[in-house]
């Protein structure tokens, strides 16, 4: 199954934006303890809407089944001859991932990039996700600042 619509998200799509992100969250292969922490760190609130563009990915029947969130990469994040895009999250609720969702979420990404005019988009992701964006032609960011860099950063070109 694929999304039938990728579109920007509205106000009114944040509970179930949250709540594809939870179910996400929960499959991860960290500790529970952990996943059940952190989870209030990766859920969008209304004031998210002012500084990052959220797309969601619906279903025929309208419901949300992914979300991709993304904003202006800051300097210190990326070369100093590179502009680009910071993915700051790509979600798929559990029950239809590797149904190209994702992909469909990191195309909108990719538009987004391209429309702007810049070099490409980073990523700072979780340890499970690194296999898929490496599967999508994204390349390892070597970790400079261990204490400061997330040490599975990944960047596309395009």
């Amino acid at each position: 199954m694929t999304a039938s619509t990728v579109r920007r998200a509205v106000s009114a799509d944040l509970d179930a934006i949250n709540r594809v992100i939870e179910r996400a969250v929960m499959g991860w292969h960290l500790a529970e303890r952990v996943k059940r922490l952190s989870l209030p760190l990766y859920r969008y609130d209304q004031h998210d809407f002012d500084a990052l563009e959220l797309h969601v990915a619906l279903a025929e029947d309208g419901r949300i089944m992914g979300v991709a969130a993304w904003e202006q990469a800051a300097s210190v994040d990326l070369s100093a001859d590179r502009t680009g895009l910071l993915l700051h999250g790509l979600y798929v609720d559990p029950d239809v991932q590797r149904q190209g969702i994702g992909s469909q979420l990191l195309a909108a990404a990719e538009e987004a990039t391209r429309r702007q005019g810049l070099d490409g988009i980073l990523i700072k992701a979780q340890r499970d996700a690194e296999p898929f964006f490496l599967a999508a032609g994204w390349q390892p960011v070597p970790v400079d600042e261990t204490g400061r860099h997330y040490p599975y950063r990944l960047w596309k070109t395009l």
